[in-house]
């Protein structure tokens, strides 16, 4: 069993299953034991005891709608993030919770802000500007799907009570950033030409043939 659970975690994406599990243990024992004494440790703009909260509040939320509402994305665009690898997902998980985190405490408004959202719009901007930034198939494939699914989820960086928009809005240009921070800027190669097969001399219409005239 334990060899197995380090197997899953050889990968990135078995490593978002393992801390979205965490997520969600820590949202029992903090509803059950703790009486949402723990959801407090969010983000708190520019308060001195609020910056602790760029690293905790993706594993903190509100009640279990808003854990459940989160689990989905979490797995589904995070691993359109991972399936580039490790130091790629690594590279855009941090820049998304330490940038997007980071700005949400100096320019947010509100008082505390909790959840795992501000990543999740971090993966989505970082899948989406991956292909603007790259332009190669491996990455508007997966563009066009989070278009598809994902677009709605715009809505979720308009001002709005009720929802941190703001760490939905800083998240997402992380995510932006990440993506130019790790783009494959490698030009692709140029396709080989084409040399015809020595059956083909003797097929001449499938050569070149000059115009009339």
């Amino acid at each position: 069993m334990t060899s197995r659970f380090y197997r899953m975690l050889r990968h990135p994406f078995g490593l978002l299953v393992a801390l979205l599990a965490v997520m969600w243990l820590i949202e029992a024992v903090d509803t059950i034991v703790l009486d949402n004494w723990a959801q407090s440790g969010g983000i708190h703009p520019r308060k001195l005891d609020g910056l602790d909260g760029i690293l905790a509040a993706p594993f903190l939320h509100s009640d279990w709608s808003h854990i459940a509402s989160n689990s989905i994305p979490w797995l589904a665009l995070g691993g359109l993030v991972s399936v580039r690898g490790w130091r790629h997902w690594a590279t855009v998980t941090a820049v998304v919770t330490v940038v997007g985190g980071g700005l949400t405490w100096a320019l947010a408004g509100g008082v505390n802000h909790v959840g795992a959202s501000g990543v999740i719009f971090g993966y989505f901007g970082a899948v989406i500007a991956s292909a603007f930034f790259e332009r190669r198939p491996a990455t508007v494939g997966p563009a066009l799907v989070v278009i598809m699914m994902y677009a709605s989820m715009l809505v979720g960086v308009v001002p709005q009570e009720g929802i941190s928009w703001e760490g939905h809005l800083f998240g997402m240009l992380a995510g932006i950033l990440a993506a130019w921070l790790v783009a494959d800027r490698t030009p692709a190669p140029e396709p080989e030409p084409y040399v015809p097969m020595d059956w083909e001399a003797d097929e001449p219409w499938l050569g070149t043939t000059e115009p009339d005239g």
